[in-house]
């Protein structure tokens, strides 16, 4: 692979690019399609006024990138954190495009946020920014356009108050302009656990395609949100033994296994996975780089890196972030032969599953839970074997394999549709 500088290691944009442009070179893309796939088609910044509970104006800051339409409408979560930024927003743009590639549904990629800290927020002003965001990009915004979803800091909640002020300026309730909504205004069963239900399904392909027994199979999971705690159930619920929990504040270590749903139950009693008696204390940066036959970064961009790759002792990586791995750590594993399930593959399970809710609302009709979970494994395992056949095919690692098939499928649909000029 290419040499990547430590500046490109640490921002997601230029990693991405890297692993793109890599990607792009192995398949020997036209230079024109290849200018036209590596920037976002759309970057919209937009800087707007909301009035607090205290009688204060404060201005806040939103983005919204739209990285490819070509194979449908933008898809993409909106963010809320005070470490939101453009290079983060572009690059969890173009992963989703990327995203919804690989697993082939029809969508193009997006990505949306505000700088500001839900936490420290009251539900008002939370309403009131989310309302004045949307109105401020709605022309952006719909069904056919572009479809958010929820993400860190936000919730189906968020997404009913952007469904709300958006049918109200369409003068009709369009539910379908949003996924990850409330189920009684046009969600989806099954959506909520669906990235976790996702990482349960690869990782037995995983380990079906690598030899490896699921019974016992030791997991370390990093990151007990939504994605983390419902892959942690689910797998728990296979044969799995998830062995580490690591959070921002603590980690847990149990060797005979932790059992997830007493520790659900006591975060959320207490906000906290700290003091469970389940399992002893644990450095959480440790707790990566413990022995273990699945290592599962579900938490935020760039925790495996060139400072502890090589110490990583996992068989397995499955992504349920987005950018868990740095473009310099993927080298590193690479000699170690850690088999990496990418994130644009390991976490597409909550992308497939808003499609299936999109699809739904747009029906009026809606599926049974089982339907949403047959329908999400038949994709997904249908996507791993297309990435792993792409790998062999190509002499290349994983994650390269899916970069190839994603942007070969654009780049196919673009070709086709031609160059409006």
């Amino acid at each position: 692979m290419a040499t990547i500088t430590l500046e490109q290691e640490i921002n997601p944009w230029e990693a991405q690019a890297a692993r793109f442009d890599f990607a792009a070179r192995k398949l020997n893309l036209d230079e024109g399609l290849w200018k036209v796939l590596r920037y976002p088609s759309r970057e919209i910044i937009v800087h707007f006024p909301v009035a607090m509970d205290d009688g204060r104006i404060e201005v806040f800051t939103g983005f919204r990138v739209q990285h490819s339409q070509a194979r449908g409408p933008g898809k993409g979560g909106i963010r809320y954190s005070p470490d939101v930024n453009l290079d983060e927003v572009r690059a969890l743009a173009s992963w989703m495009t990327w995203k919804c590639a690989v697993v082939n549904i029809p969508f193009g990629g997006a990505k949306g946020g505000v700088i500001c800290d839900p936490k420290k927020m009251s539900m008002g002003e939370l309403e009131r920014m989310t309302r004045r965001y949307t109105a401020e990009i709605i022309e952006f915004l719909g069904p056919e356009k572009d479809v958010p979803a929820p993400d860190m800091g936000t919730n189906e909640q968020v997404m009913a108050w952007i469904m709300d002020t958006y049918s109200m300026h369409m003068r009709q309730t369009v539910t379908s302009v949003v996924t990850g909504k409330p189920l009684n205004i046009g969600g989806s069963r099954g959506r909520k656990e669906a990235t976790g239900r996702g990482i349960g399904i690869v990782c037995d392909e995983a380990l079906r395609h690598l030899g490896m027994q699921r019974d016992g199979c030791r997991v370390i999971i990093q990151g007990f949100g939504n994605v983390g705690s419902n892959a942690a159930r689910i797998m728990m619920e296979k044969g799995y033994k998830i062995i580490g929990i690591a959070e921002y504040d603590g980690g847990l270590y149990n060797p005979n296994g932790i059992d997830i749903d007493q520790l659900f139950e006591f975060r959320q009693r207490n906000g906290t996975v700290l003091g469970f008696r389940g399992a002893e204390a644990f450095d959480p940066h440790e707790l990566l780089l413990t022995d273990c036959e699945i290592l599962i970064p579900a938490a935020t961009e760039n925790v495996i890196t060139s400072r502890n790759a090589d110490r990583i002792k996992a068989r397995v990586i499955c992504e349920g972030a987005n950018g868990p791995t740095t473009a310099v750590a993927d080298e590193i594993l690479a000699d170690k032969k850690v088999f990496i399930i990418p994130d644009i593959l390991a976490n597409s399970g909550g992308v497939t599953a808003s499609y299936f809710e999109w699809v739904q609302d747009r029906q009026g009709y809606f599926w049974k839970e089982a339907l949403v979970n047959e329908q999400l494994e038949s994709i997904l395992a249908e996507s791993f074997d297309d990435v792993v056949r792409y790998s062999e095919a190509h002499a290349v690692n994983n994650r390269i394999a899916a970069y190839m098939l994603a942007i070969d499928r654009v780049a196919f649909t673009i070709k086709q549709r031609g160059i409006y000029a």
